[in-house]
């Protein structure tokens, strides 16, 4: 059940901007999101745009790739493009955050040789250093900004697409530098032991056979105790990790180039039509509309 008041009415959904004078529109969302519900099962997230994720409430375990971030309000994601992600909710607390997904390339032309708008979604391994716990200041000037541009988003004014875009680079140097500011808080969650090789198994081959079968007798542990490690660490099943592993890594061999009936073999799919589903079902376009996409972006 999602709440809604004043405060969050509107915001979210899809809105495409034209920050250029041109014909080209640039997809940019923001939500603020209250959710009042039981325990609830999210799916795992793999887009082509950035997120920023501000936590505000909640009990919440956050899933990036192979480790899981247990969430305090003020804590601070930054998620790339090629993240596997997804909230574990594990109590009946209202989870209440602030999400903006981006195009890259509304910014890209706007960062200077010295300073990288983009460098904290790109400066790190995956799934590794996503969090910053801000400290009261911090998050009082990240708050403030991240409400100026729901305020700007919802408007329907001819400035308004101007006015999120200068707000969100303001946002976008403030976090950069807090990114940059060495912090205890950054450190990174791990897994349980046993669970590490077979993570690191799949992130380096994921067109291998990674049936539980095949992983049983490779890392002599119980399939049935390894599929219930992983449902706990992460809360999610083992088979649908692999899944979006794979497609992660199509992505990666699409964007280098490697057509779409080789992408399908190389990443693990040896059924294309499989392949076809399941990268439109997570994606949300087909692998060709994918390939014609970042044609246009290279050009």
């Amino acid at each position: 059940m999602l709440e809604s008041d004043d405060k969050y009415r509107g915001v979210g959904g899809i809105k495409l901007i034209d920050i250029r004078n041109t014909n080209k529109k640039i997809s940019f969302t923001y939500s603020h999101s209250k959710t009042i519900t039981d325990k609830r099962n999210f799916n795992f997230h793999l887009h082509n745009f950035y997120e920023i994720y501000l936590f505000l409430e909640g009990g919440v375990n956050y899933f990036i790739e192979k480790n899981v971030y247990p969430l305090s309000k003020g804590d601070l994601l930054l998620i790339n493009n090629h993240e596997i992600h997804r909230p574990s909710l594990y109590d009946r607390t209202v989870y209440e955050r602030i999400v903006i997904h981006f195009d890259p390339s509304i910014v890209a032309d706007l960062c200077t040789r010295d300073f990288d708008l983009l460098e904290c979604f790109k400066d790190h391994v995956a799934g590794q250093n996503n969090r910053i716990t801000l400290d009261s200041y911090s998050f009082e000037k990240i708050f403030s900004l991240l409400q100026e541009i729901g305020r700007y988003y919802n408007m329907k004014e001819a400035e308004s697409p101007l006015l999120v875009i200068s707000a969100f680079i303001r946002l976008l140097v403030l976090i950069n530098k807090l990114y940059k500011e060495p912090s205890p808080s950054r450190s990174n969650p791990k897994p349980p032991d046993n669970l590490i090789p077979v993570l690191d198994y799949i992130d380096r081959f994921p067109d291998e056979d990674l049936s539980l079968a095949n992983l049983e007798e490779r890392f002599h542990i119980n399939r049935y105790h390894l599929a219930r490690l992983f449902k706990k660490h992460t809360g999610s099943k083992l088979h649908q990790y692999i899944i979006y592993k794979r497609i992660s890594r199509a992505k990666q061999l699409i964007i280098d180039g490697y057509n779409v009936t080789e992408t399908s073999v190389m990443s693990g799919f040896n059924d294309y039509s499989n392949f076809f589903r399941m990268f439109k079902k997570t994606v949300g376009i087909t692998p060709g509309e994918f390939k014609k996409s970042t044609s246009k972006t290279d050009k």
